[in-house]
């Protein structure tokens, strides 16, 4: 079943690769959706699949890349969205 969430990602992750590293992560895992950095130096987007292959992206962006450091995710439930067909990078 079909699940969106937004994620937060707090700690050391502007700068190193982060977003890449995310739009990376969800293009292999068929993970739709879009992330970008704000102003106060997090790392914010949305992410959409199945249940499973979700929490597995939730996991390894919980780890991130080798020169972010990541303090917490916070996360929220979200409408389902139609169309998306890829994971962006926004600005």
């Amino acid at each position: 079943m079909a699940k969106r969430v937004y994620f937060l990602v707090h700690g050391q992750v502007q700068g190193v690769g982060f977003r890449y590293y995310t739009q990376k992560k969800a293009t292999a895992m068929g993970i739709t959706g879009w992330c970008r950095n704000t102003d106060n130096q997090k790392v914010e987007g949305e992410a959409q699949g199945e249940e499973s292959t979700l929490k597995q992206f939730l996991k390894d962006i919980n780890q991130g890349p080798s020169h972010s450091k990541v303090m917490k995710v916070d996360q929220e439930d979200r409408d389902v969205q139609e169309g998306e067909s890829q994971f962006e990078v926004r600005q």
